[in-house]
């Protein structure tokens, strides 16, 4: 497996295979999506190269994470990010299927989070590579997998933060309320103001009482005259420049 090795920020170097997915902006807006608990015990739910969890652990959003990863070519490369970045006493890579997590660590976690396959098995143009196919695929678990799995392990009043597309926000809401997982706070994500959103952000509550905050929207980049992208808005300028949405993204 060919590797490329890239600085992510003045802190942290990625490695990752060259023919995998690249770490993009559903992945860091997610980090910064996650609350500050830095006492918190997290679990990622499909951590790929690791990358999610590396950026929350060099920043002590939480004290120690699981990241949970089912391809173990994958698991070795995140693994590897972990020791050369100097973070093997703050994150733990478990290669295992998320929907085969031993028991024994059930309700053990503050928090959960995950950037899911947000492709339904089949559907799509599918890649020849199978690492990008799992990763874009529901193949080894679909979203409901993923809420029940999270709320399995997660406390009673746990959070669990999760990255998915707009158009399966059906599927989210549903699967996250069957687990036992009540949203609380939900962003949409634009490309631009002409744009329909992208990506939406959430987070749920294990055990919480219904009622939804949901934020105004995050906008990524300014527009120009003729609607093309000009630039970050200063929103996304402040998730990049501080790893953190704006308190106003936080609080009703």
């Amino acid at each position: 497996m060919d590797l490329k090795q890239e600085k992510i920020n003045d802190d942290l170097t990625l490695c990752q295979p060259t023919d995998s997915l690249p770490f993009g902006t559903d992945a860091y807006l997610l980090y910064a999506y996650l609350r500050r608990t830095p006492r918190a015990r997290a679990m990622e739910l499909g951590t790929g190269s690791g990358v999610v969890s590396l950026l929350c652990a060099n920043a002590g959003k939480c004290a120690h994470i699981d990241a949970v990863e089912v391809q173990e070519e994958m698991a070795a490369v995140a693994a590897k990010n972990v020791e050369t970045n100097g973070l093997s006493d703050r994150i733990r890579i478990l290669p295992c299927d998320i929907r085969s997590l031993p028991t024994e660590e059930n309700g053990r976690y503050d928090a959960v989070f995950a950037n899911p396959p947000y492709m339904t098995a089949g559907s799509g143009k599918q890649s020849e590579d199978e690492k990008t196919r799992i990763a874009r695929s529901e193949l080894c678990g679909t979203i409901d997998d993923f809420c029940r799995t999270a709320a399995r392990m997660l406390r009673l009043g746990g959070l669990f933060t999760v990255v998915f597309r707009p158009e399966r926000l059906t599927d989210l809401i549903c699967s996250l309320r069957s687990s036992g997982l009540e949203p609380k706070r939900m962003t949409f994500v634009y490309p631009t103001a002409e744009h329909v959103p992208c990506l939406v952000l959430t987070e749920a509550k294990k055990g919480a009482a219904p009622g939804l905050f949901l934020t105004r929207p995050l906008i990524i980049y300014q527009s120009r005259a003729d609607t093309s992208p000009a630039g970050y808005t200063p929103d996304m300028n402040d998730i990049y420049e501080n790893g953190e949405f704006h308190e106003s993204y936080r609080k009703p």
